[in-house]
């Protein structure tokens, strides 16, 4: 089968689940994946044939997209502020939301670089695939990070990911909601924390809902601040003189969680909408 011909097959699979940009961008990826084809040599070589064994693993990914399973899922990474990054179910899939708040977080320490101030230490809680944390340390050399995550695997990805990426974090396995005191104080300390509520899973794209870790993304309406109450209760404790606190926030409860913040005695709030004019990050300070 040639190019163009799988074209036009992997197309008519997928057209009643995606829109076409989607299933287009989907091939893009596979044939750079498992052929090792960029985007131009597909255009420009139509009439390629696809071995037999390419094009079982070919299927084998159409047959997951079928199924709604992500495309970072059925590959095995993505790309996150300009780094590749494994993901798996034990992890989140990155957002671009999220390179917002790397890129703010990075703002800040290159300002305190400015200033000589070095050795500046970083905690991220919640780290799933170690995106937020890696991220900054690659783009900022005097820092020192640790991460933290509930699910032991997930913390074997975002090891796996320092590795790769040829940075060092400290890996922490906690409970963050059960955790009295952390190891030490930090400068800065960020978390996108679960903030989805019950009641907005029809929000959700079933490619989400269906494979994404629910551990790290749903809270009980009741109470959909609980990880941000505690986290800024820790870093009350455990962020230094004018140590600054991030959050990626749910886009509804940006009011709230500033409410929440003030009370607890933080200053110079600050929120940020993200590339879509969501509420979508936070900064305080002590």
């Amino acid at each position: 089968m040639t190019l163009t011909e799988y074209r036009t097959y992997f197309t008519e699979s997928l057209v009643t689940i995606y829109p076409k940009t989607e299933i287009t961008s989907f091939l893009y990826l596979l044939i750079e994946e498992y052929l090792g084809l960029q985007r131009i040599e597909f255009v420009m070589q139509p009439n390629f044939i696809i071995e037999k064994e390419k094009l079982n693993l070919l299927n084998e990914a159409l047959n997951k997209l079928q199924k709604e399973e992500p495309i970072q899922y059925i590959i095995g990474h993505t790309e996150f502020f300009g780094l590749t990054f494994i993901v798996n179910k034990n992890t989140l899939i990155p957002r671009p939301e999220t390179e917002e708040l790397v890129a703010w977080v990075v703002d800040e320490i290159k300002h305190r670089e400015l200033k000589q101030i070095k050795d500046i230490s970083v905690l991220d809680i919640g780290t799933g695939s170690g995106c937020i944390p890696i991220s900054i340390a690659k783009r900022c050399k005097n820092t020192s990070i640790t991460a933290i995550d509930i699910s032991k695997k997930a913390l074997q990805v975002a090891k796996k990911n320092a590795e790769n990426n040829s940075v060092k974090i400290k890996c922490i396995a906690s409970d963050i909601l059960n955790t009295t005191s952390l190891e030490k104080r930090y400068d800065i300390i960020i978390s996108n924390p679960p903030y989805v509520r019950n009641s907005e899973k029809k929000e959700i794209e079933n490619n989400v809902l269906q494979n994404e870790p629910h551990i790290a993304l749903f809270v009980e309406d009741s109470n959909p601040l609980i990880f941000y109450d505690k986290i800024a209760t820790l870093s009350k404790q455990h962020l230094t003189k004018e140590g600054l606190l991030f959050f990626e926030i749910n886009q509804y409860l940006g009011e709230e969680t500033k409410q929440m913040l003030h009370k607890k005695g933080f200053k110079n709030i600050e929120i940020r909408k993200d590339i879509f004019r969501n509420n979508r990050m936070i900064k305080a300070s002590l």
